[in-house]
């Protein structure tokens, strides 16, 4: 039990941490344009977030699955490698500056969005790790229904941008040459 407190606990603190974050870089921001289905699904996103990792906290087993444990540790490689490429130009929003210059390193020279392929392993193996396989399924379709109209969303605004049909459109959006 003390691992799934200590895990979802820190879970929180790190997106407590990145909406501090993001807020800071959105305030030093060049006019960022925010979408419409970006506005309209981002309360929406952090309500499932915090659904998930209280969900989790408070009703997941007392023992872990060592591979999910796993795979979310491996994940935060991901994160931290994505969120450092970005660096001030990350947000929560998917809010687009109007002077953002496009990031074709790191592991964006291999995908679209490799920040929200993490937190789609993330909504899905936090709450698998503790035998809670219903939450896991239903953050994973709720997130999935979220991003589809997103992505959408932030792709317009980015589209915008010089270098970025030529650079992205090429690429997959979640992993290299599946998804």
């Amino acid at each position: 039990m003390l691992i799934r407190l200590v895990i979802c606990a820190a879970m929180g603190a790190a997106r407590l941490g990145e909406l501090a974050w993001s807020k800071r870089n959105l305030r030093d921001a060049a006019a960022p344009v925010e979408g419409d289905a970006s506005r309209a699904t981002y309360p929406l996103m952090v309500a499932l977030h915090v659904l998930t990792i209280a969900g989790t906290a408070l009703f997941g087993s007392r023992t872990a699955s060592r591979p999910f444990l796993a795979l979310l540790l491996l994940v935060q490689v991901v994160r931290i490698w994505t969120l450092g490429t970005l660096g001030k130009r990350w947000n929560t929003r998917g809010a687009v500056a109007t002077d953002l210059e496009i990031e074709t390193g790191g592991p964006y020279q291999f995908v679209r969005h490799p920040n929200y392929a993490v937190v789609a392993v993330e909504l899905a193996a936090l709450p698998a790790a503790f035998g809670l396989w219903r939450l896991a399924i239903g953050s994973s379709a709720a997130n999935a229904l979220l991003m589809l109209a997103r992505i959408r969303d932030e792709e317009r605004l980015l589209r915008e941008l010089p270098g970025w049909s030529e650079h992205f459109e090429r690429l997959k959006r979640f992993i290299p040459g599946v998804f």
